[in-house]
This record gives C-alpha cells, sequence and structure tokens, in this order.
C-alpha cells in the first residue's frame, strides 16, 4: 500500500461507509471491531495494516471501496498525489502514467534532439493541466456597480437570509446594509464546520492613509473651489466606518421650527486641532486601534440569536465599524456549513466591491484572469451590459484574456416591473415578463457582440419574485463547464500524447516531417523582429486616469500610485501586456491558419502540426503573462523614490475645475522624461527577447 497519512486514510473510509448508507457501529459491528476502535481509525489515530484495510473495504462492499485498494497500490512520482477521494483519479493516475512514459522515451538514446523537444513539451503540458485539474478549490466572484444589488443577490442563492424584522415580511439578507450602502471591502463566503467570521483587518498604513483624507475632507469642506474635483474623497462606508470607530457620528434633531439641524463632532474637533497633522493623530487615537485586535467570532450555543441573525448583527457592526474589538477590515470571510452544494468540490463566493464608474481595479482582473474563478458580470435590467462591465470585458480582449470566453457569465438583475416595460422594434409593449427578457436578452447579445461575446451564457434574475433555485442552478453550472473543460483538455493532450508514443519510430524518420518543419521554420525566420507597434505603455495608465472619478485619482497619488481602486503599476502592467498582444496577436493567428494549412495538404504530419499550433499558442501566454509582470515592476522604483512627482500632484487637488487636465499633464510629462523613455526601450526589448524565446521553443521541435 502506497503512503498516505491517517487522517486521509481514515477521512475516505469514513465516506465510503457514509456513501454506503452504514453506520459506524453497523460496519464496527460486521468486522467484530468495537466502534471505538473504528472511530479511531476514522480520525487517523490510529493505523491499519493492509489486511485490516481489506476487511473494513469488504464489509463496506461497494465498487468505490474496491477501487480504494487500487488506489492505494499507486505510487505517484511525477504528479502530485490528488486526495484519495478525487473524482477524476483515474484519469489523473493516466497522465502520471503519460508522464512516465514520456520521461523514459526521452531518456532512450538515439533520440532525435528535436523529438526529445517534443516530448519534453507534452510533459509539460501534462503537468500543467493535471494541476488544474487537481485543484477542486473554485470561486464564484459576483462584479459589477454600486448599488445594484450584488449582496443582496448572493444571499438569496446562498440561503443567507433571516426572517423578516421590524415588520418587514420578505427575508433580510446577511449582507444587508442599508440601502445605497456598500460592504467597506470584499466579502468571502467559504464552507467551515459552523458559522464564524474571519477578518483581515486593513494595515495601520493603510488605515492611516484613509484617515489622512478624512481629515482633509472635513478641513477642506467648503473651502473647495467648485469645479470637476467633487467634494468627497472618502468613500462614503469608509468615512461610516472611520467616524464610527472615532466615536464621530453626525447628530441630527429636529429646532424649533421642526427643521433637522445636523452637528458633525469631526467639524467640531477640526476646530480644536487646526493642524491637520494634530487632527489625524487624534483620529487615529480615538479610534483605538491598538485594542482592536480581534480576528475572528464564532456562533455558539450560548447566544440566543440564530446563527444567520447572529452573522447578520455581527457583520453589520464589522462593517460599520461599530464593533469594538474589530479593526477596519480589508477582507471578511463567512464560514457557513453549507454554501452552494457542487457534488467533490468547494466552491466559495466572493462579493467584491461595488465598481465606481468606470474605474477598474486590479483585484476583479485578476480575478477575471484565474481558471478556478467563475466571473458573474453584474448589471442592472435597463443598462445591460452596463459600461463598468463592457469596460473590463474591452480591457480584457486588449490582453488577449481568453479565459472570459470560458468562466464569464452575465447575470441580469431586474426589478418588478422592468421586465414588462421593455417595448419591441414596433414601439409596442410586451405582455410577459419572459417576453421582456427575450427582447433585452437579443439587445444584450448585441452589444456584446464587439467583444466576441455574443454567446456568453446570460441569466434574468429578480430578486424580489424568481425561484433562486433557477439562479442556483445556473451557477453550479458555470462551474462545471469550467471542470470539465479541464477534464477534456487533459484527455485531449493524453491521447494525442499517446499517439506520439505509439508511433515514435516513425515520427522521427518520415520525410514529410522535414518538409513540414522547413516550412514552419522559414515562417518563423520571416517572424523574429517585431512590427512597430504605435503609442507607449502608459497610455493606458492615462486613459484610466482621464476616465476614472477625481476623488479616485487624487486617493492614488496620494498612495505613490497604489490605491485598491487605482493602481499604476497594475495600469502599466496592463499596458505593457497590450503593447505585446497588438505587436504579436496577428502573428499568433497567422501561425494557426498555417499549421491547419499544412495539416490539410500533408495529413501525414498532422500530430506535428497540432502539437506545434498547440505549443506556440501556450508559449505566448507565457509571454504575455511575463510582459505584464515585467510592466508592473520595471516602474515600481522609479514611482516610489520621485517624491516630488507625487507631491506636485497631491497639491492639485482643490483647486478648482480641471483637475483631472492638471494631473494628466504632470504624467505625460513623467513618463516623456529620459529615465522613462529609457524603461519603456527596456520594456521592449525585453517583449523582443520573450518572442525570441517563444520562436526558439517551437523551432525545437522540428528537424
Amino acid at each position: 500500500m502506497h503512503a498516505v497519512s491517517g487522517v486521509q486514510l481514515g477521512h475516505r473510509l469514513a465516506q465510503l461507509r457514509e456513501q454506503a448508507g452504514m453506520k459506524q457501529a453497523e460496519l464496527a459491528r460486521q468486522i467484530t471491531w468495537s466502534q471505538a476502535v473504528l472511530s479511531r481509525v476514522e480520525a487517523g489515530e490510529r493505523p491499519v495494516s493492509d489486511d485490516e484495510l481489506g476487511v473494513i473495504l469488504k464489509a463496506i462492499g461497494t465498487d468505490d471501496a474496491a477501487e480504494l485498494a487500487t488506489i492505494l497500490e499507486r505510487e505517484w512520482k511525477f504528479l502530485p498525489a490528488p486526495t484519495l477521494d478525487h473524482p477524476d483519479h483515474h484519469l489523473l493516475w493516466r497522465a502520471e502514467e503519460m508522464t512516465a512514459a514520456l520521461v523514459e522515451a526521452g531518456s532512450s538514446s538515439g533520440v532525435a534532439p528535436a523529438f526529445r523537444a517534443r516530448l519534453e513539451e507534452s510533459q509539460k503540458e501534462i503537468a500543467v493541466l493535471a494541476d488544474q485539474l487537481i485543484r477542486r478549490d473554485h470561486q464564484i466572484a459576483f462584479i459589477g456597480g454600486i448599488g445594484i444589488g450584488k449582496s443582496t443577490v448572493i444571499c438569496r442563492a446562498t440561503g443567507l437570509e433571516t426572517c423578516g424584522v421590524q415588520g418587514k415580511v420578505e427575508p433580510v439578507p446577511v449582507l444587508e446594509v442599508g440601502a445605497g450602502g456598500s460592504t467597506v471591502c470584499e466579502v468571502h463566503l467559504s464552507r467551515g464546520p459552523r458559522f464564524g467570521i474571519v477578518v483581515e483587518p486593513r494595515s495601520h498604513d493603510d488605515i492611516r492613509s484613509d484617515v489622512q483624507d478624512f481629515v482633509d475632507q472635513i478641513m477642506q469642506t467648503g473651502q473647495i473651489v467648485p469645479g470637476d474635483d467633487g467634494s468627497a474623497t472618502v468613500p462614503r462606508e469608509i468615512e461610516r466606518a472611520i467616524r464610527n470607530m472615532a466615536g464621530l457620528t453626525q447628530k441630527r434633531r429636529k429646532n424649533g421650527d421642526g427643521k433637522t439641524v445636523v452637528t458633525d463632532p469631526a467639524k467640531e474637533l477640526a476646530a480644536t486641532f487646526p493642524q491637520r497633522r494634530d487632527f489625524v493623530v487624534e483620529v487615529l487615537n480615538r479610534m483605538g486601534l491598538h485594542r482592536r485586535d480581534r480576528r475572528d467570532e464564532w456562533h455558539g450555543p450560548e447566544l440566543t440569536d440564530s446563527p444567520l441573525e447572529w452573522m447578520r448583527s455581527t457583520f453589520a457592526r464589522i462593517n460599520n465599524g461599530r464593533h469594538p474589538e474589530f479593526s477596519l477590515p480589508a477582507r471578511i470571510d463567512l464560514i457557513v456549513p453549507e454554501i452552494l452544494e457542487t457534488e467533490d468540490l468547494e466552491v466559495s463566493v466572493i462579493d467584491t466591491r461595488g465598481i465606481d464608474h468606470l474605474s477598474v481595479r486590479a483585484d476583479l482582473e485578476d480575478l477575471l484572469e484565474d481558471p478556478h474563478t467563475v466571473s458573474i458580470l453584474c448589471s442592472g435590467f435597463n443598462d445591460a451590459p452596463s459600461g463598468p462591465v463592457q469596460h473590463l470585458l474591452q480591457r480584457a480582449r486588449d490582453i488577449y484574456n481568453k479565459q472570459i470566453d470560458f468562466n464569464a457569465g452575465i447575470l441580469v438583475l431586474a426589478r418588478p416591473d422592468e421586465a414588462l416595460a421593455v417595448k419591441d422594434e414596433a414601439g409596442f409593449q410586451v405582455e410577459t415578463t419572459e417576453e421582456g427578457y427575450e427582447l433585452k436578452n437579443e439587445q444584450l447579445r448585441n452589444a456584446l457582440t464587439p467583444y466576441r461575446l455574443d454567446e456568453l451564457p446570460t441569466f434574468f434574475f429578480n430578486v424580489r419574485e424568481d425561484d433562486p433555485e433557477g439562479l442556483r442552478a445556473f451557477l453550479r453550472d458555470r462551474v462545471r463547464q469550467t471542470r470539465s473543460r479541464f477534464h477534456r483538455q487533459l484527455s485531449d493532450v493524453l491521447s494525442r500524447t499517446q499517439h506520439l508514443l505509439d508511433n515514435a519510430e516513425r515520427e522521427q524518420v518520415q520525410a514529410v516531417q522535414r518538409e513540414v518543419g522547413k516550412d514552419l521554420n522559414s515562417w518563423i525566420a520571416l517572424h523574429r523582429e517585431l512590427p512597430p507597434t504605435i503609442g507607449h505603455i502608459h497610455d493606458t495608465l492615462l486613459h484610466e486616469i482621464d476616465h476614472s472619478h477625481p476623488s479616485t485619482v487624487n486617493a492614488a497619488v496620494r498612495r505613490e500610485g497604489e490605491w485598491r481602486s487605482l493602481s499604476y503599476t497594475h495600469q502599466l502592467g496592463h499596458g505593457a501586456r497590450k503593447t505585446a498582444v497588438a505587436a504579436l496577436q496577428k502573428w499568433i493567428f497567422v501561425f494557426e491558419d498555417l499549421c491547419r494549412a499544412l495539416s490539410d495538404s500533408r495529413p501525414e504530419a498532422k500530430d506535428l502540426l497540432s502539437q506545434a499550433s498547440h505549443l506556440m499558442a501556450t508559449a505566448y501566454d507565457d509571454l504575455l503573462r511575463k510582459v505584464q509582470l515585467a510592466g508592473l515592476t520595471y516602474y515600481r522604483d522609479q514611482l516610489r523614490e520621485d517624491s516630488d512627482f507625487w507631491s506636485n500632484n497631491v497639491d492639485e487637488w482643490g483647486r478648482g475645475s480641471g483637475y483631472l487636465n492638471r494631473i494628466l499633464r504632470r504624467n505625460q510629462e513623467w513618463f516623456q522624461q529620459p529615465e522613462r523613455r529609457d524603461l519603456e526601450a527596456e520594456l521592449k526589448t525585453a517583449i523582443e527577447r520573450e518572442w525570441d524565446t517563444v520562436l526558439r521553443r517551437v523551432a525545437a521541435i522540428f528537424e
């Protein structure tokens, strides 16, 4: 028996027993053990011999139990061993055996260098795809604008709702934050043994920056020259939390005329501490961050509230800064016993922070590129697909993010009667909600056509009227489609690799292989030098600044370009990758077409050409990731070190209309300086170097 931990084996035995419908006591009687001994085995506290294991598995008597004995005999040398209950264990074992065969074939004497390169590339591809399939943790990320109801629909889909309170008949979402409110940070919902809340606090530096913004907002109120600056430097949810934590909430009372009078303790405090630095220190002191060191809280039997009622009230206190033991959160995890049951998978749900205007955040684009994340792009009914969603999709296309073709879906959140207000081409109003959805779906698909996403899965949902089971089925199906794609990709490469090994001798000596190699090497020789590109790497950053809210830009420059809603380095990485795509994308498509054409005319070389096409696509993806990382990294030091640049940008706030134009001018001038021109030249040289690596990697598989 191959060595596995006692905990893993015991857990699998308990699973098999429960799946067979057997109680622990019943199985113990059948194998003439005490229940206490069996309990220790299932807990991983007592080892079992091979003979004892055979007796247990025979007593359970299911096909899965019989298979476990076979699984335990497998010895994994090249790939990570999957868990004993992995549903794709047999396919992954095929991948392990195929890898072993590739290693053996490649180590044989007399193997042609080009064929050995083909074997090695096949081994790399199997390792990447097997790693994707081994992982069973998936995320469903809800992405959309502020105030469209993401949190509410998440709670409806996952059952995180309490009974109506304060006279309400409808269920109340656990994540309810009040009309027009927002969660202060990203919220993750995941499965655990019981109900709990885990908080990752913001760093003291981040909190200090937020307090400085808050102080400036208070001190400048009434002093900002009207214009496009706006007056809000701090997001409303952050301001609310700071005020609650510091005991500076606004007071409302009726005067003698019955009018509401608002008094602001923060403004009164500003009068006491006229110096900005002193005011910041006083607010931080009042927040008592040194006392707010708690990281988690769990529901227990001693509490009178039900688990969901407790979770709703505790979450609201933490989110609003009203819990005395928790600091300002950077992330909140809600742990619940069940969430979107998906067989054999661990699925978590992410309620991302709402998108403000058209600003594009690094956290959202990272989710869109993660192969294990299903991105649900949310829009209101009337504006679907919303401007922020379309902007995200366009940027994904600009950098050749292929994940959006497979791992994304559109969720249209309809309010009552919105579908019935739809009119057809003749101006007649629809008669049913379904007809309204159908017409809106046609409009939506037309809007998605420019992004080549008119077939993107779409679901319409009215949280007040629709059965949530349809939405749950939509979400589960998106995750299952992701798993099916992983399975299909690995199966396909194993089949191709098996054919390669079965025909190893022919693949190395056929004259047609050499002829095809000459054709493709000729193409490679003609495409070594990159074509000229238009524009600059920093153009993407300047575009995002130009289309961001002034307060977002102000918050970013006050943090030396790194803020959650606008990151300079992320935008520069995106710009570098966009530059590489603009230069190379057409060539990648031409190479794929060439391989298909040669395969049609020379079917004997079909396998070689198929591998060449797949290898070019894989190597190109690697290039794009490296270039994006390089763009993010190259500028970082100069941005951090140029304190005058940031100070000058900070000074532009509060000078009246034209704020964004002034910031754009300063940024344009900075990037046009010789030091930055040299950086851009170095980055384009890096793209050329990586492209040469791609071509050499592809050329290596030809004679």
